[in-house]
């Protein structure tokens, strides 16, 4: 599906660091035993039932949004008629993951439309492409997303299309959901193999392996009632420790298209215990999940591009889930987020409910989120044009996480100034192992932060945990200041940053660096797509992108002025092969080159008949008020 073009991380950095998983199961579910006793025992029994496909049917001829999605769903069905079926694939040597991917999205729509239209011809195409799955050697089961995946396609294309399928078809899809799926899995579950370390994860791996799985177990639960049971049991305690992550306010700290993969699968597996047990056993109510869709929202610019922190990517956040989560939460919010961002597949039209955006009101304009210590601010809503710029400190250990605490992305007059650039290739050597902190993207200098004391070694302690220590948001002014001195040991006694924006139009970034070592070098980063004009006495600079114009000016120290580089590792800095080029970007750079303690000051104010002349006071972030 096209929404999942993010490929995950083979094994966990935090798994790494810090050996077993910390957290543990809260909600108690139950055995293996009970845990089918109100099993429906009719198809379709995941995510949809006879009764919401007859409702569906009803809804696209009449609702505006649905009968859109639907005519763009015919026709992506239609171009799959004419396509072959996928085969075994591992370009990369590692994962079939995009083969498991296309098999669901096929799969997928092709049954929603024959649910709706009725024509043969969908469910005879979905059946092709099952058969050529199911006679696969494995489903790659060393790369576990592949199986949990390729078992989420099999399990909706066992139920959704049970009625049409012979017994003989039945038994094919149902065996190869056994031996390729849900044996392997009994077998991580079991502590059999050393690939099972997701099950004790609390990312993203957990659960999407869990709902997969789960799902796979639930589509055949009352011919193999012994191997579903355990399966559940097992994935609805194991679930828990990184939903446990989602507190207290719905943030996930992988970054906002982490989040999107993560609440896909945990939703996808909530839904499925609802339509077949009639009961998710509580965990929907795990602290945190009911904000979950507040995130995405925030994380999100007036030009609809996310905040790219971590190994995400900058784009539009697609979440079908936020449709469940809107009448699960009564939070009409998430689906209007979801309406403004749809580019529908099979679960938009699975779990959209008319008009459950109705009476959606605009949130606070900004958003501070903690524990995974990110924050935005927002001049207006329902502006493309409004100046928006979102920060993080946090935590150098979480899953996928880059050395990039203290970063911030800025937009206004409609374009992207600051940009983060999120991943590089996960095929790089030791990219999740030993050389990850040599790559430039994964680096402080390789982001909107500071670097002291430049060497070859990381440029932010890997281990580093930081706070936002003061947020204000009011009318006229709103800011975060954060507290990243654990991520400068040995190179300053204190490193504080503090982002405000003010009048709701333009952006004070302002470092004060206290103790560091003297004659130390500092470096202070922006990276840009925009052209870069610097005034002649270095004290401003006069950026250029799509017809629109923002002004840089430096207002502390008086002694610096801005530099203009590629975006590319320092003299000092690794320099490793087949990295990003980073073409197109270029940064506004500012380097002190013997400071001890100092203060940095940036002004960043859009250009127009409204921009500002005077230039901030300022003070110490102490007295932030």
């Amino acid at each position: 599906m096209k929404r999942l073009a993010i490929v995950p991380l083979l094994l966990s950095l935090a798994t790494l660091a810090t050996g077993a998983a910390e957290t543990r199961p809260s909600v108690k579910t139950p055995p293996a035993s009970a845990v089918l006793s109100t099993l429906r025992r009719t198809h379709p029994r995941l995510l949809l039932t006879d009764a919401d496909f007859a409702r569906l049917k009803r809804d696209v001829a009449v609702d505006p949004h649905l009968k859109e999605w639907h005519a763009d769903l015919q026709r992506s069905a239609e171009k799959m008629i004419g396509e072959g079926p996928s085969k075994y694939e591992i370009p990369d040597g590692l994962r079939l993951l995009a083969t498991s991917r296309r098999v669901l999205d096929r799969v997928s729509t092709l049954g929603l439309v024959y649910h709706i239209d009725g024509d043969r011809k969908f469910a005879e195409r979905a059946w092709r492409e099952l058969d050529a799955a199911a006679k696969f050697k494995d489903w790659n089961p060393k790369h576990f997303l592949d199986v949990a995946e390729m078992t989420h396609a099999f399990a909706l294309g066992y139920d959704w299309l049970y009625a049409y399928w012979t017994p003989d078809r039945r038994a094919t899809i149902r065996d190869a959901i056994i031996r390729f799926g849900l044996t392997p899995a009994l077998d991580v579950y079991g502590g059999k193999t050393r690939s099972g370390w997701w099950a004790k994860a609390e990312h993203n791996w957990n659960q999407v392996c869990n709902g997969g799985i789960g799902i796979g177990a639930l589509a055949i639960a009352d011919e193999q009632p012994k191997i579903a049971a355990d399966i559940l049991a097992a994935g609805l305690q194991s679930i828990q420790l990184p939903m446990a992550h989602f507190a207290p306010d719905g943030a996930w700290n992988e970054g906002p298209g982490y989040w999107g993969y993560a609440t896909m699968y945990n939703v996808a597996f909530l839904r499925a215990l609802e339509t077949a047990l009639g009961s998710d056993f509580g965990l929907a109510a795990m602290p945190g999940f009911s904000e979950a869709g507040t995130f995405p929202i925030h994380m999100s610019g007036p030009s609809g591009r996310s905040f790219s922190y971590a190994d995400s990517h900058e784009g539009t956040i697609r979440a079908p889930q936020l449709f469940w989560m809107a009448t699960r939460f009564k939070r009409p919010e998430y689906a209007a987020f979801q309406i403004a961002n749809a580019r529908p597949d099979a679960f938009d039209l699975a779990y959209y409910q008319p008009g459950s955006e109705s009476g959606a009101a605009n949130a606070p304009l900004d958003r501070y989120f903690r524990a995974v210590e990110v924050a935005s601010l927002r001049g207006a809503w329902g502006d493309e044009k409004a100046t928006w710029v979102t920060f993080k400190a946090g935590d150098n250990k979480a899953n996928h996480s880059n050395l990039d605490l203290g970063v911030f992305v800025l937009e206004a007059l409609g374009q992207r100034w600051a940009v983060d650039l999120g991943a590089d290739n996960y095929n790089l050597p030791g990219y999740f192992g030993g050389q990850r902190w040599n790559y430039y993207r994964m680096r402080a200098e390789g982001h909107n932060t500071l670097v002291i004391k430049p060497d070859t070694a990381p440029d932010q302690d890997p281990k580093a945990e930081t706070k936002i220590v003061s947020f204000q948001s009011k009318p006229e002014r709103a800011f975060g200041v954060m507290d990243l001195s654990p991520a400068y040991p040995k190179r300053a006694k204190d490193v504080r940053r503090g982002i405000a924006l003010l009048d709701r139009r333009t952006v004070l970034v302002q470092d004060e660096i206290q103790g560091a070592t003297p004659g130390t070098e500092i470096w202070w980063f922006m990276h840009t797509p925009a052209s870069v004009e610097l005034a002649k006495d270095g004290h401003g600079a006069r950026l250029t992108l799509k017809g629109e114009e923002l002004e840089a000016h430096l207002l502390s120290p008086a002694s610096a002025q801005f530099i203009l580089m590629d975006a590319a590792p320092l003299p000092t800095s690794p320099k490793p092969a087949r990295q990003a080029d980073n073409k197109g970007i270029r940064k506004l750079a500012i380097q002190l080159k013997a400071a001890s303690d100092t203060r940095i000051a940036v002004w960043l104010a859009p250009a127009g008949d409204t921009a500002p002349t005077k230039p901030p006071t300022l003070t110490p972030l102490s007295n932030w008020k």
